[in-house]
C-alpha cells in the first residue's frame, strides 16, 4: 500500500582506517579511544528482498539548502523570529543540535512565553530544549506525527546530505559540527526501548577502496566516528570485496515521534494544529519570540527561494529480527528496524510529486535482492 506522508532520511556514517581510532564525548570534550580489531568473521543472515514481502511505499520530501541548514534570529515586527530549518538529509540527525543553537540565539528567560511552528523532528527538539530553559511553549503545525516528515524518516544517526559541499563557508561547517556533537551526546543519553534509539552495526559496501565516507580524517565530522574497522574479505559474507564496519544508532521514528510529543505535553506544553497562510498569521500570535521550524514550507511562509525538495522513496518490507545491521553503498541503503525492513537510496532534487514511482521502487528492491541473495552462506 502507499503512503503519502513525508520523507526525510537519514543518511548512514562511514569510517577511517583499520586500525582503527574512534573518538567520542566525553565530560563536554573530545578524547581518542582504541577499538580492538574484531575477533571473528562476520556471518550475517540476509535481507529477503521481493515485492512480495514491501508492507507499505513511503515517498516524501527532503528541505535542502545548498548552503545548509538556517539557524538565525531576526526581527518581526516587535517579535524575535529564530529560524531552525532547511536540513536536507540530516532533520532528525541534527534536530537536537541545531535546536541548541537555535535557543541560545533567541531564548529571552524574561520573555517565557515562546511558539514553536513545526512539530516534526526539529520542532519538538526545539520545544523540549525550550522548556529545560523554563519557557512556556505552544507549538503551532499543520500536522502532528505520525503525519510529519520525520515519521517516514529512515532516521539513521549522520548527518548526509544536509549541503553541498561548493556552498558552504568554514564558519557554516564549525556550526554544523557543534550541532552534530551536541546530538550525539544527546541522542545517546535517550539510548532504549523508551525512545527507540538503539547502536546497531553498519557495513559501507564497495567494488572500489573506501576512503573518505562520510568524512575524511582532516574533517571535523571525522572526530563524531565510532568504532570503524574495514573488513578483510574472509571476515564478512558480503559480495563486495570493500567492506567498512562501524557503529552509530538508530532512531525508530514513530516510537521516538509518540514519545517526544508526550514528553512536550507532560512538560506543559500545548500543542495547536493549525496552519499559516502568510507571515502576517504568524505575526499575530499572541508569543513574543517564534522559533520557526516549518522545514519545507519555510520557503512559501518565509520567502526562502534556496529552499527546494529533495524527493526520497522508500520500500518497506516485513521485519526480520534476524537483520539487526545496516548496509550502504551504491545500491542504495538498507536499515534493519524492528518495524521494518527499510530500502531506499533516491534523493530527486527538484521533484514536487508524492507518488511513487513504480520503476524507481522496483529498482531499489531488485539492486538489494542482488546483494543480499549473493551472500555467502
Amino acid at each position: 500500500m502507499h503512503s503519502r506522508r513525508t520523507l526525510l532520511a537519514i543518511g548512514a556514517a562511514g569510517m577511517a582506517s583499520s586500525c582503527a581510532t574512534a573518538r567520542g564525548l566525553g565530560g563536554g570534550l573530545m578524547r581518542d579511544l582504541r577499538i580492538a580489531p574484531g575477533t571473528g568473521p562476520v556471518r550475517l543472515a540476509p535481507v529477503m528482498a521481493s515485492p512480495e514481502r514491501v508492507i507499505r511505499i513511503d515517498v516524501g520530501l527532503r528541505p535542502f539548502r545548498p548552503s545548509g541548514f538556517r539557524v538565525e534570529r531576526e526581527a518581526l515586527g516587535d517579535k524575535v523570529l529564530v529560524h531552525n530549518y532547511g536540513h536536507g538529509g540530516g532533520g532528525i540527525t541534527l534536530s537536537w543540535g541545531t535546536a541548541k543553537l537555535a535557543v541560545d540565539l533567541g531564548y529571552d528567560a524574561s520573555k517565557p512565553d515562546v511558539a514553536v511552528l513545526g512539530c516534526g523532528a526539529v520542532g519538538l527538539a526545539t520545544a523540549r530544549l525550550l522548556q529545560e530553559r523554563g519557557a512556556r511553549v505552544r507549538i503551532y503545525a499543520k500536522d502532528l506525527p505520525p503525519n510529519t516528515t520525520s515519521n517516514v524518516a529512515g532516521a539513521q544517526w549522520w548527518p548526509a546530505s544536509v549541503f553541498r559541499s561548493d556552498h558552504v563557508t568554514p564558519a557554516f561547517l564549525e556550526q554544523h559540527f557543534a550541532a552534530a556533537s551536541f546530538a550525539f551526546r544527546r541522542y545517546q543519553s535517550l539510548v532504549g526501548d523508551n525512545y527507540g534509539v538503539a547502536w546497531e552495526t553498519n557495513y559501507n559496501l564497495s567494488n572500489t577502496p573506501i576512503t573518505d565516507y562520510p568524512a575524511g580524517e582532516d574533517e571535523l565530522m571525522h572526530r563524531l566516528v565510532v568504532n570503524q574497522r574495514d573488513l578483510a574479505f574472509d571476515e564478512h559474507n558480503f559480495p563486495r570485496p570493500f567492506v567498512r564496519q562501524f557503529d552509530t544508532m538508530m532512531i525508530e521514528t514513530p516510537l521516538y515521534l509518540r514519545r517526544m510529543e508526550l514528553d512536550v505535553r507532560q512538560a506543559g506544553g500545548e500543542i495547536v494544529v493549525r496552519e499559516f497562510a502568510d507571515v502576517a498569521q504568524v505575526r499575530a500570535l499572541p508569543e513574543q519570540t517564534v522559533f520557526n521550524c516549518t522545514g519545507l514550507g519555510a520557503g512559501r511562509l518565509f520567502g526562502d527561494t534556496e529552499l527546494e525538495p529533495v524527493r526520497g522513496q522508500l520500500a518497506i518490507l516485513l521485519p526480520q529480527p534476524e537483520v539487526n545491521y545496516n548496509t550502504i553503498g551504491n545500491d542504495g541503503y538498507m536499515f534493519g528496524r524492528r518495524d521494518g525492513i527499510v530500502l531506499g537510496g533516491t534523493f530527486e532534487h527538484g521533484e514536487w510529486s508524492l507518488e511513487p514511482d513504480p520503476e524507481r521502487i522496483a529498482r531499489i528492491i531488485a539492486r538489494h535482492k542482488a546483494v543480499f541473495d549473493a551472500m555467502r552462506p
